[in-house]
């Protein structure tokens, strides 16, 4: 078992310089030799982090209130909600970009990162599934919708990153107009939290609502997606690349919100949303409720000026690119705050670092004991207090698990199983190509830049961690 060692900052950095030479040693046209392999497997700290803290703003988002004594939107409401989730999506984006070694996929090296993504989303799905009897009311589990993301992302892996970053646009300005198109043509969401049974039951509704009509649409969240995995394709330990990343996301985050309200208060959306109200579902009271809270992954369909609309899970446009610019301007600053040289700035830092890195390093695992415990008799807390046992407890137990054993429980599960598909696929391709008599040299890359193995930004191990350098890794 390899020997796990105290982290250092500077271990942090010299692994990512040798990442990032690695990376270029690849592209410029051959696999690196052994001395260029990195002296470490680290995770990036700043994306776990920020995995992290969407975990603890999600958390607060289904265990806080979401109006005050006023019936107005509370604080942490008008902070996290929706961002969080797009926080995750775009996160998952990012996990995608590494599982494919920060890469494009080669069609020709393709079949074990294609089947890694399928069985992954399999997984996933599973276990959102399994979650089904959760009340939707306390919260929607977002599992089986970002089963459909993953599977919707796989084509995204073979193509160049120009082409995912037009995709992205593409997905969050014509996503929206589709849906809003659709959502009359289609039957009504039930807004429940899926099991078996409706997968068993009516699998083509379940498929619908997972994909365009439910609070999560796998159609529209696309965006998200594509956004992170450009995002993970960059030099995440260039300072460049963040300050460009930290300068876009804010300028999306301030920029769309007064898009929406120039649009709707100068413009007069608000009027044109007040005239069509009969015919929209809602009364003015729910209207300005749905202005305020937000919505279920859609907006009604009365009128196209819904579309101007910036609310929360509301699938537009604005939205889409509000929550992004909030999403990448967070990741952003994590980043920045683990390239902190001086020591004590340093030290105070990774206080707060390290505690969400190691909870957002089992997101899933924790995500999975937040929807168990508030739809259990065990919650029977004041909100305040409910949601602060949670924080300690997740993370004291993600802190001490990834002191221990690394890698989540679902995490390692989800892993094994997906990596185990992953070789298994590879294997078969290379039997394939070696029969239909290609070249041995070809089918020797599959391990390399695009294919199945050596991405040292890989999501595993969960421990930071320095290593002895090694001729070849497979993550997961």
């Amino acid at each position: 078992m390899t020997q796990t060692v105290n982290l250092t900052w500077d271990d942090l950095d010299r692994a990512a310089e040798a990442n990032r030479l690695a990376t270029v040693a690849r592209r410029a046209g051959g696999q690196p030799s052994t001395s260029d392999v990195p002296a470490g497997r680290s995770r990036l700290l700043g994306v776990d982090a920020a995995r992290g803290a969407a975990l603890l703003a999600m958390i607060a988002v289904h265990s806080l209130p979401e109006s005050d004594a006023a019936g107005q939107p509370t604080w942490w409401f008008t902070a996290f909600a929706g961002r969080a989730a797009a926080a995750f999506a775009v996160l998952a984006g990012v996990g995608i970009a590494f599982l494919t070694a920060r890469q494009r996929v080669r069609l020709t090296a393709g079949s074990g990162p294609v089947a890694a993504l399928v069985v992954r989303a399999l997984a996933i799905g599973a276990i959102g599934l399994a979650l089904g009897y959760a009340d939707a009311s306390v919260a929607s589990v977002i599992l089986p919708f970002y089963a459909v993301m993953f599977l919707l992302a796989i084509p995204l892996v073979f193509l160049p990153t120009w082409l995912v970053a037009v995709t992205g646009v593409v997905a969050a300005a014509a996503a929206p107009v589709l849906q809003h198109l659709l959502l009359p043509r289609l039957p009504e969401p039930t807004y429940d939290n899926p099991g078996f049974a409706q997968l068993v039951g009516d699998p083509v509704a379940l498929l619908t609502e997972l994909t365009v009509t439910g609070e999560f649409p796998a159609m529209t969240w696309l965006a998200y997606l594509c956004a992170g995995l450009v995002v993970g394709r960059l030099a995440l330990t260039g300072r460049r690349a963040i300050l460009w990343m930290l300068g876009t996301g804010a300028a999306l985050a301030v920029a769309a919100p007064v898009a929406s309200s120039v649009l709707l208060h100068r413009y007069g959306g608000l009027q044109q949303i007040s005239v069509t109200q009969p015919t929209s579902g809602l009364d003015a009271t729910q209207i300005a409720e749905f202005l305020a809270f937000g919505g279920d992954g859609s907006t009604p369909t009365s009128t196209w000026w819904w579309l101007a609309v910036d609310a929360p899970h509301t699938g537009t446009p604005l939205d889409l690119l509000a929550t992004t610019g909030s999403a990448l301007a967070l990741l952003a600053v994590l980043l920045l705050a683990s390239r902190v040289a001086r020591s004590l700035p340093r030290w105070v830092i990774s206080l707060l670092l390290v505690p969400l890195a190691a909870a957002g390093g089992m997101a899933l695992t924790l995500y999975t004991a937040h929807i168990l415990f508030i739809n259990s008799d065990l919650d029977s807390f004041a909100p305040g207090t409910g949601y602060l046992a949670q924080v300690v407890a997740f993370v004291l137990f993600a802190c001490a698990w990834w002191a221990t054993a690394g890698r989540g429980p679902l995490e390692g599960l989800v892993s094994a199983i997906s990596g185990g598909a992953r070789r298994l696929a590879a294997r078969d391709g290379r039997r394939l190509n070696v029969g239909a008599g290609g070249p041995a040299g070809g089918v020797a890359r599959t391990t390399g830049p695009g294919g199945t193995g050596t991405s040292r930004y890989a999501p595993e191990p969960r421990r930071y961690r320095v290593e002895p350098p090694a001729a070849r890794w497979r993550p997961g």
